[in-house]
């Protein structure tokens, strides 16, 4: 399973959960700090006296107090999640990484995750931005909805 951070300009930080491998707080905190050290090293003109903001699912590791503890120590703020999905991994990149990806054959995991990584590095930063774009409409839809579902995507 991929785990990909990303911002408007592309791809942050990725790496996938080895195989038989649970993601628990344990994992996901070595995640972040991974993450973390990633977007110091690449870009510490960028980041720079900046917080890091993280938007993950509700998923129990996501939500442990170990990870906030993480999070609050290392001045990461997390985007909160509503009842339904607007995960843009969910709605943007790994529908892409599943249509580019569509009818391709591998032997191992290891060709696999070399292949998505080849497909993610294709993905034009136009893309990560539209994606951001429709995130903001998403979530301009989510907020007079109070957090509640709504029909129809709205064209987005």
């Amino acid at each position: 399973m991929p785990i990909c951070l990303f911002d408007q300009e592309g791809i942050v930080h990725r790496e996938f959960v080895p195989p038989g491998m649970t993601v628990n707080a344990d994992f996901y905190c070595d995640v972040l700090r991974r993450l973390r050290e990633n977007v110091q090293r690449k870009g510490p003109q960028k980041w720079q006296n900046q917080k890091l903001i993280v938007h993950h699912d509700n998923a129990p590791a996501h939500r442990s107090f170990k990870v906030s503890q993480f999070l609050a120590k290392n001045s990461m703020t997390v985007v909160p999640h509503p009842p339904y999905d607007l995960a843009p991994c969910d709605f943007f990149l790994f529908p892409t990484l599943k249509l580019r990806m569509k009818g391709r054959r591998s032997d191992t995991i290891e060709d696999i995750q070399e292949e998505s990584q080849r497909v993610l590095d294709t993905v034009p930063k136009r893309d990560f931005q539209g994606c951001f774009q429709a995130w903001q409409k998403r979530w301009d839809r989510c907020i007079p909805a109070k957090g509640e579902y709504f029909e129809g995507d709205g064209g987005i």
